[in-house]
C-alpha cells in the first residue's frame, strides 16, 4: 500500500495539466502513486503520454469535479489522498514532503492542512494569506474546536490532504462540486487536524473572462453553502462564531464587488440578511467602524440604505481621485471625434470589415472568407482596411479604407462584422451587436499570447493587459486542428467560441486544379519538369534582421540545374532589405519574398524546406515532402518557447546542418517511405479540419447564422484529395 495517492482530476484547462504531470514525473517517489482522473480527450491524451508513471482513469467530457475526484479515489491504494485539480500545480518535491509528514502523524489525525501560493495569468508564486496562521498552529495535531481560526484558511481542497479511511467515511458529505464547501466541511468533520506550514500547492486562478458567466443561482449558493456548513457546528460555539463571521464577510464582499443585475443583487441581499439574523450567535458583537455599519445594515435588510451608504463612500473616494479622473478624461479626448459620433449610429447588418497582417492587404484567412462571403451572401458588403502604401496593390474593385481616415472610423464603428487575422487597434470599441472574428494566421509551434510572458525575447515589451482587452472582444476564433484550439485556449483565455472548421486559406489546397498550378509556375518562370523547392524560414526574435542560415548559392549548385529554389524571407523583414538581391541570377534561385499569396507558392512547389515556420502545417495539406532545417533548434526553443518538440514530431526528415540538408535533397531521403510515414502522422494531427470547405463553414456559421449541425461536415482525411502535384499538373 502506498503512503500517499496524488489524485489529479479534471479537464486539461489551458494545458496546465501538462506542466503539472511533467513536474510529478520528474520527481518520482516510491511511496506515492499518481492517479489522473482525466476529463475529456485532451486530458486523457496528456495523461497517457506520462504512463507508466501515472495511472489514467479516462472520464467523458463534462464530468464534474466531484465525480472525477470520486473516480480517482476509487482507484487509489494510498493511506492518504491528496486531491489536485488539473489546472493547479505542485511545487517540486511536494509529494515527498507531504508523504514524509503524513507518515509521522498518529491515526487520530484525519486532515493535514498545507500552505500554498497563488498564480494568475500575469503573476506567479504569490504568497497566500494562510502562512502566519499555519505558522502559529505549528506542527502539533489539534481538535478543530481548540483551533477554530483554522476555518479562516483559504478554502481549497487541494490544501487538505485526507486520510483515505476518513474520506470513505464522509465521502457523501465532502464529495461536492462546491470546492469551498468541501474544504471547510473536511475540517469540520475531522477528528483531529494537523498542519504543514510549508508551501505544497499552487492555486492557479483562471481569468474570469475565460470562465462561464456567474449565474444568479451560483450567487445565491454562497449563502446556502454557509448555512449548510453552520449546520455542522451545532453545539460548537467557537467554530460556529468563526464560520458565521466568514459568512457575513463573504456575503458583503460579494455584494460590494457588484456585477449582479439589480433584481439579483436585491434577492442576494435579502437572503444574506435572513441568514445573518437567523445564524447570528448569542451575544455576538459586531466590529467597530465602517464594517460594523455594513453588518448592521445587512441584518436590518436595509437594501436601499446600504446602496446609499455605498454611494456616499464612492463619492468620497471619487473626490480624492479627481486628478486621476481628469487625466483619464483627457486621454479619452484623443479618440477620433468622428468615431465617437459614428458609434451612436445603428450597426449596419450588411457591412463587414476585413483586415490581414496589420493592414497589408487582401490575404490569408480573411481573404478566403471574404471571397466565400461574396458567393454565399452577396448582400453583405466587404470593406478592407489597407495601408496607403499597399492600397495600390489591391485587386481591382476592392472597396477599402486607409487607417486613420474618417471613413475608416465610420466603418469600424458601424460594421456588423469585423474579421482580422491579427487584432484590431485597442481604440476599436466592441459594440454588443457587432461580431468580431479572429481567424489567426498559423498553427502554433512557438509560444503565443500569454505564454510569451516567460520569454522576454519573444514578448519584446508586449502589454499583456491590453492584449487581454483585445482578446475579450473576440466572438469567434477560427482553428485548423485540436492542437490549435487547445493552445489558443491557454494562450488567449476568454469566452469566445472556437470555430473548429479549418483554416479557410487552406481550402485552395483541395480546390485548385492543374491549370492553376501550371499558371503559377509559368508566372514564376519554372520550366516544366524542373523540381521547385520552396525555402521559407521563420522570423527569429533574437535576430535584428534576416541573414539566410544557408549558403543558398552553394545549395543551388549542389542541387543542379533541374532544381529551382524559391526563397521566401519572412514578411517581418520586408523585401527591400532582402539579402537575396545580391545572389547571382542563374534561374535556379528566385526571390519570392514579395510574392502573394503564399498559398500559390505552396501549390507550385514540389517540396518545402523550412525551420520552425507555421507554413509547414499548411503545406502538409498537399501531402508533399517537407524537410526541416533546424540548425539552431535549442536556441529557438529556449528563447521563443515551443508547444511541442519538433525534432521528435517533425513532418519529415530533419537536417541540423547544411551538409545534412544537401544530402537529404540529393538522395531519395526527402521523399522516401520513411518520410511519407512521418508526414502522414503529422498531417493527420495538424490538418484535422482542413478539407477544402473551411471558408464555407465559417461563412454559414457566422454570417448566415446556421447551427453547427447544419454545416458541411469535415471530410475524413483519408477521403480527401489534395491538389495535383506539379508533375501531375504538367504531365
Amino acid at each position: 500500500m502506498a503512503e500517499l495517492s496524488v489524485i489529479v482530476h479534471g479537464p486539461n484547462v489551458q494545458d496546465h495539466l501538462t506542466e503539472l504531470l511533467d513536474s510529478l514525473v520528474a520527481h518520482p517517489l516510491a511511496d506515492a502513486e499518481v492517479i489522473v482522473a482525466a476529463v475529456g480527450d485532451w486530458a486523457r491524451e496528456t495523461a497517457e503520454r506520462h504512463t507508466p508513471d501515472v495511472q489514467v482513469v479516462p472520464l467523458p467530457d463534462g464530468t464534474a469535479d466531484a465525480a472525477a475526484r470520486a473516480a480517482g479515489a476509487a482507484r487509489a491504494s494510498g493511506r492518504w489522498l491528496h486531491f489536485v485539480h488539473a489546472k493547479d500545480g505542485l511545487p517540486a518535491g511536494t509529494p515527498r514532503t507531504v508523504a514524509e509528514r503524513v507518515a509521522e502523524l498518529p491515526d487520530e489525525v484525519d486532515v493535514l492542512v498545507l500552505d500554498h501560493v497563488r498564480s494568475t495569468w500575469h503573476t506567479s508564486g504569490m504568497p497566500s494569506p494562510d502562512g502566519p496562521l499555519l505558522a502559529r498552529a505549528g506542527r502539533a495535531d489539534v481538535l478543530l474546536d481548540d483551533c477554530a481560526p483554522l476555518l479562516r484558511l483559504t478554502p481549497l481542497l487541494g490544501t487538505r490532504v485526507l486520510r483515505a479511511d476518513f474520506w470513505r467515511a464522509h465521502e457523501s458529505r465532502i464529495s461536492t462540486d462546491d470546492e469551498p464547501y468541501a474544504a471547510l466541511a473536511a475540517l469540520l468533520l475531522a477528528g483531529r487536524v494537523a498542519c504543514l506550514p510549508h508551501v505544497a500547492y499552487e492555486d492557479r486562478r483562471l481569468r474570469p473572462a475565460s470562465l462561464p458567466p456567474v449565474t444568479p443561482e451560483q450567487r445565491y449558493a454562497l449563502v446556502e453553502r454557509y448555512e449548510s456548513l453552520l449546520d455542522l457546528t451545532r453545539d460548537r460555539r467557537a467554530a460556529h462564531t468563526v464560520l458565521y463571521d466568514l459568512m457575513v464577510r463573504d456575503c458583503l464582499r460579494t455584494f460590494a464587488r457588484g456585477g449582479m443585475p439589480q433584481e439579483v443583487a436585491r434577492e442576494f441581499f435579502r437572503r444574506a440578511s435572513l441568514a445573518a439574523v437567523r445564524r447570528r450567535p448569542e451575544d455576538h458583537r459586531r466590529p467597530a467602524g465602517l464594517e460594523g455599519v455594513r453588518r448592521s445594515l445587512l441584518e436590518e435588510g436595509a437594501y436601499a440604505k446600504y446602496r446609499a451608504f455605498q454611494a456616499v463612500n464612492r463619492t468620497r473616494r471619487g473626490a480624492r481621485s479627481v486628478v486621476r479622473a481628469r487625466k483619464r478624461q483627457a486621454g479619452a479626448k484623443l479618440r477620433d471625434h468622428q468615431y465617437r459620433r459614428a458609434l451612436g449610429r445603428p450597426v449596419n447588418p450588411h457591412l463587414a470589415v476585413f483586415a490581414a497582417y496589420w493592414n497589408r492587404g487582401v490575404a490569408c484567412n480573411p481573404a478566403a472568407i471574404a471571397a466565400k462571403l461574396a458567393e454565399l451572401a452577396p448582400q453583405i458588403h466587404a470593406v478592407w482596411v489597407v495601408t496607403e502604401e499597399n492600397a495600390a496593390l489591391l485587386p481591382p474593385g476592392t472597396d477599402h479604407v486607409v487607417p486613420g481616415s474618417r471613413r475608416y472610423w465610420e466603418v469600424l464603428a458601424t460594421a456588423k462584422y469585423l474579421v482580422n487575422n491579427v487584432n484590431f487597434p485597442n481604440a476599436v470599441v466592441k459594440r454588443p451587436d457587432a461580431i468580431h472574428v479572429q481567424t489567426h494566421h498559423g498553427t502554433p509551434l512557438k509560444r503565443m499570447g500569454l505564454d510569451q510572458m516567460a520569454f522576454p525575447a519573444a514578448a519584446q515589451g508586449l502589454d499583456f493587459r491590453a492584449l487581454l482587452e483585445r482578446i475579450d472582444k473576440w466572438d469567434y476564433s477560427v482553428s485548423a486542428n485540436s492542437h490549435t484550439t487547445r493552445m489558443w485556449e491557454r494562450a488567449y483565455p476568454s469566452r469566445y467560441v472556437s470555430l473548429d472548421h479549418g483554416y479557410p486559406r487552406n481550402d485552395v489546397f483541395y480546390t485548385a486544379g492543374a491549370d492553376v498550378i501550371r499558371a503559377v509556375r509559368d508566372r514564376l518562370g519554372i520550366a516544366p519538369g524542373r523540381r521547385a523547392v520552396l525555402y521559407a524560414p521563420t522570423h527569429r526574435d533574437y535576430e535584428a534582421g534576416w541573414t539566410p542560415r544557408l549558403d543558398l548559392a552553394a545549395l543551388a549548385d549542389r542541387l543542379g540545374d533541374d532544381t529551382v529554389l524559391l526563397v521566401r524571407g519572412h514578411y517581418f523583414y520586408g523585401g527591400a532589405a532582402s539579402p537575396l538581391t545580391n545572389l547571382r541570377r542563374t534561374g535556379r534561385i528566385i526571390d519570392v519574398s514579395s510574392y502573394d499569396p503564399v498559398e500559390e507558392l505552396c501549390l507550385a512547389a514540389d517540396a518545402l524546406v523550412t525551420d520552425y515556420s507555421s507554413i509547414m502545417f499548411d503545406y502538409a495539406n498537399l501531402d508533399r515532402p517537407i524537410v526541416i532545417h533546424a540548425d539552431d533548434w535549442e536556441t529557438y526553443r529556449t528563447t521563443r518557447g515551443v508547444y511541442f518538440d519538433l525534432m521528435a514530431q517533425a513532418p519529415g526528415p530533419v537536417a541540423r546542418t547544411q551538409q545534412e540538408l544537401t544530402e537529404i535533397l540529393t538522395t531519395e531521403a526527402w521523399r522516401d517511405e520513411s518520410a511519407a510515414k512521418t508526414r502522414a502522422v503529422f498531417r493527420r494531427r495538424f490538418c484535422e479540419y482542413d478539407d477544402g470547405r473551411a471558408a464555407e463553414r465559417v461563412v454559414r456559421r457566422v454570417f448566415l447564422g446556421q447551427e453547427e449541425r447544419d454545416l458541411p461536415p469535415v471530410l475524413p482525411i483519408e477521403e480527401r484529395t489534395p491538389a495535383p502535384t506539379p508533375q501531375e499538373a504538367t504531365a
